[in-house]
Parts: C-alpha cells; sequence; structure tokens
C-alpha cells in the first residue's frame, strides 16, 4: 500500500514538474505534443491534484496499518514475557520451598535416605521371594 501511494506521488509530481518546466502550452510527453485548452488543463490539474492526494493518503493508511501491527506485536512479546518472567518466578520459588523442605529433614535425620525407604519392593516379587528362590 505504501509502495502503490509512493508510485502514485511520484506519477503527480512528474505530471507537475512536466506542466511547471514548459513556458509555452504545448507539452511533449513521450514523443506525443500537447495543446490542452484552458478547460482541459484545469481537469488535468484537478486529476493531478486526486492522484496527489490519493497517494498521500495511501502512505498514511499503509503507516497506520503497520504502527498498528507493530503496536499488538509489541503487546503479544509483552504479554510472552511477562508469562515466562511469571513461570520463572514460580519456579525459583518451587525450587527454595523445594530447598527449605529438604534442608531441615537432612539436619534433624540421623538416618541415611536409603535405610529409611524399607517399602521398597522389585517388580517380580518381593525381596522375601528372592531370597527364598536363590536359597532352594
Amino acid at each position: 500500500m505504501i509502495v502503490l501511494g509512493l508510485i502514485l506521488v511520484l506519477l503527480a509530481a512528474a505530471a507537475i514538474y512536466v506542466i511547471a518546466m514548459e513556458p509555452d502550452t504545448t507539452y511533449t510527453v513521450f514523443g506525443y505534443v500537447f495543446q490542452p485548452s484552458h478547460l482541459e488543463m484545469f481537469l488535468t490539474g484537478a486529476v493531478t491534484a486526486g492522484v496527489l492526494l490519493l497517494g498521500i493518503s495511501m502512505i498514511a493508511s499503509g503507516s497506520r496499518r503497520s504502527a498498528v501491527r507493530r503496536r499488538k506485536l509489541r503487546e503479544a512479546r509483552a504479554q510472552a514475557n511477562d508469562r515466562v518472567a511469571k513461570l520463572e518466578d514460580e519456579k525459583r520459588q518451587l525450587e527454595r520451598k523445594l530447598h527449605e523442605d529438604d534442608s531441615p529433614a537432612a539436619t534433624t535425620d540421623t538416618v541415611p535416605r536409603q535405610a529409611r525407604h524399607t517399602d521398597d519392593h522389585l517388580v517380580a516379587g518381593s525381596p522375601t521371594d528372592e531370597r527364598s528362590r536363590h536359597n532352594a
């Protein structure tokens, strides 16, 4: 949209330049000679002004649309960063809590952790079943 607007503005500027640089009312464009009347000159000027304004409005519209898109993208990134920061804070809190829960247990218990778990079972059976099979 912005590119099309720039092309229209450049076309209107070229038309204005051609009309402003000719000393008389005979204009040569791409090898063609034009000798417009007063009414034709007025209409050509009105069309040129319309093309110029259309080009400017297309540039402005494209710029606004791009700005809105960038703003939405920036907001989405900010929300994602907020979610990540919130999750990181929650992770730190849980790690702290886990560390605090492990610390008192390690200092007050004199029994090693491996010895505390007496209800461990083998997948195939209990440890007593294994001993009885090996002894038999």
